[in-house]
């Protein structure tokens, strides 16, 4: 009796259109992917809690919750699940705010399925590759731990996406050194963004507050706040370069 091939990763599909559903599941499940799917916010969150999947393409316009807040619940679960927005919506703030609330990327209706899949692939590369050299790396005060894949900044824990942890480890490795916005792009997304650099900006400006912010990192003496230096600069026209 032959076994049933391993597969690739377990993907979780939500998506209230059943055509959609079934093209994905389909189609993924033909790549070598298990697949499951939901039809609304409710059915995901049960869905993905027994499926433990490896990934979720999660569309944002849903009957009962909208994908942003079922990211905010999947992401009370489990911090480093990658998840991929899928949605008719193409305005770039819809972008900027299903990657500054935790997703790892994002792709239009109408799509081709080689793209989902090339982004799938994409997304759980930077997952995997987030813990793989098992090392942690430091600069100054903020400190990043590849193996139990935990950020702190000023000894408080700064909670981020697998997309966020691979471009503040992309930074630190280059720490002191000015990187583009194309050389984010290879290095981070590991594709270009049909050149839209405004979603490198955005993700920037949200590491950016997350790290050197006192409030998020929950300083509320004055003194100490005072003494939190940014360590996230932009060089204007040309990039950006973690340093004092």
């Amino acid at each position: 009796m032959n076994e049933k091939p391993h597969a690739e990763a377990r993907i979780l599909v939500v998506d209230d259109e059943p055509n959609i559903r079934e093209l994905l599941s389909v189609s993924l499940k033909f790549a070598g992917f298990e697949v499951e799917t939901a039809e609304n916010g409710r059915q995901a969150l049960e869905t993905e809690a027994g499926f433990a999947a490896d990934i979720v393409v999660l569309d944002i316009m849903l009957p009962d919750m909208d994908g942003f807040e079922v990211l905010r619940r999947l992401r009370a679960r489990e911090d480093s699940l990658p998840v991929l927005f899928l949605t008719a919506k193409d305005d770039l703030q819809d972008k900027i705010q299903g990657l500054t609330v935790g997703g790892d990327d994002y792709i239009t209706k109408p799509f081709s399925l080689e793209e989902v899949i090339a982004r799938i692939r994409a997304v759980l590369r930077r997952t995997h590759s987030a813990g793989a050299e098992g090392s942690v790396i430091r600069y100054l005060d903020l400190e990043l731990n590849e193996d139990s894949y935990e950020v702190t900044r000023a000894g408080r824990q700064v909670d981020l996406s697998p997309t966020e942890f691979k471009l503040l480890r992309y930074l630190m490795d280059n720490k002191e050194r000015v990187v583009t916005k194309i050389q984010i792009l290879d290095h981070v997304w590991d594709y270009a963004w049909n050149g839209e650099m405004s979603i490198v900006e955005s993700y920037i400006s949200y590491l950016r507050r997350k790290i050197d912010s006192p409030e998020a990192l929950g300083i509320t003496d004055p003194k100490e706040a005072a003494e939190l230096i940014p360590l996230i600069h932009t060089k204007r026209g040309i990039g950006y370069v973690l340093r004092k």
